[in-house]
Order: structure tokens, then sequence, then C-alpha cells
């Protein structure tokens, strides 16, 4: 992720505030994207401003670090708002400008293999996504060679869970409310309208690439393990 470490700046969107129209409303991306995400940044460099010992920490690490790690009661605030950066940038770089086109390529078919089709895989998603009670996200995630759709309260992350994601959905009210009211299934059914399917198979690919170097890590070192008891 670019800009993964401190300071944190909003980074430019791969497209027009008003290029997901009419499925997600320019005034709601000015918000969200303009207001809300540069608040959650704003705040996470001011808890980072007095700990360089934190700085150089990536968003994932940030997120994913032990208990331990922060003093002063730091872990909640750098958690949510780490949790805020990361998860805002992934549902904005997860979609694009509505498209006739069909979604196609070794995520679609890992997808169909699993859900046995997209019909299918849209409603498990969108049921998962009206759960989340208040704030939240639902994510489709790789878990050891499969995906999964998982969800997380508030600005949690599905990497503090082992998981690696692949797409997410913000379901927040300040994502579709101005437009859709109070009406999230409305919203879901829109945004599978602007999903990025490019990204999130590039997101898929890179997390079985992921998984393989950490499998080849750990046949290394079981075999230098095993060499050294050898000896």
């Amino acid at each position: 992720m670019e800009n993964d470490t401190y300071p944190y700046v909003n980074l430019p969107l791969p497209y027009a505030l008003n290029a997901l129209e009419p499925y997600i409303d320019t005034k709601t991306m000015e918000i969200h994207y303009g207001r809300q995400l540069p608040a959650y940044i704003n705040r996470l460099n001011a808890i980072l401003k007095d700990f360089p010992e934190l700085q150089s920490m990536t968003l994932e690490e940030l997120i994913v670090s032990s208990e331990d790690l922060y003093q002063n009661g730091l872990k909640v605030p750098v958690q949510n708002y780490a949790g805020g950066v990361y998860n805002h940038r992934f549902y904005f770089n997860g979609m694009a400008p509505p498209s006739n086109l069909s979604p196609r390529g070794i995520l679609f078919e890992m997808i169909e293999s699993q859900y046995g089709n997209y019909t299918s895989f849209k409603e498990v998603f969108k049921f998962e996504g009206m759960k989340v009670f208040g704030s939240g996200y639902a994510w489709l995630v790789y878990d050891d060679g499969v995906l999964r759709i998982v969800t997380t309260p508030n600005q949690n992350n599905p990497i503090a869970q082992g998981y690696c994601p692949i797409l997410a959905l913000d379901v927040w009210e300040h994502a579709y409310f101005l437009k859709h009211y109070n009406l999230r299934a409305n919203y879901i059914e829109d945004w599978f309208r602007v999903i990025n399917w490019d990204e999130a198979t590039k997101n898929y690919l890179d997390c079985v690439n992921q998984q393989k170097e950490k499998e080849l890590q750990k046949r290394s070192k079981m075999k230098f393990s095993s060499n050294g008891l050898k000896r």
C-alpha cells in the first residue's frame, strides 16, 4: 500500500469524485473521501507524532501489533485510526466507474467454484453486509487456499484475524445515507455495480503469493531446524 508509514496523506483516488454515479453519488464521495478519511489520517498522525518508535511501522503492523507494544493506552486509538485509514483506502481503491462488463478472470472462477455462481455469491455477501450491526465492513478475504466472507465492526480489520483482504464493503451509514437513506440493501446492490474486479483480482493474486512465500519460509525454517538437530 502506498504511503504506508507516518506521516500519512490522503492519496488521490484512481477516478473522479463523480465517476461512480449514479450508484455512489458525488456528494457522498466528497464527504466520505474528502472529509471523513482525512479526519482519520489527521488523527492517526497526531497520535503517532510523539512516538517515533511507531512511525516506521506500516499500517498493517500497527493494526496487528500485540498489546504490549503500546503504552499510555495507545493500543485502541492506534488500531482504530490505523484501521480507519487502511479500510477506507481499501474500500475506495476497490471501486471503479460502472461498466457493463461481467466479472471475469481467476478470482471470478474461484468465486464460482466455491459459491456455485455469481448470483449466489452476491446473495451471501449481501446477507453478511446486512448482518453488520451498526457500523463496520463486509470483506471478501483469502484464507489458506479458500475464499471467505467475513465482517468486522467499526474500523476493525480482517488482517488482525490472519486473513488476507480482497474486497471491502463499507457499511457505515456515512458511506450511503445521503443517497440511500437507511436502505443499506439498496446501497449494497448499487455497490456491486462499481466493484473494481481487476483490483480485486490483483489483491487475490497478492494473497496467493503471500501464502506461497509463508509456506516457503516455513519449509526453510523446518529444514534449518532439522539440519541443526542432525548435528
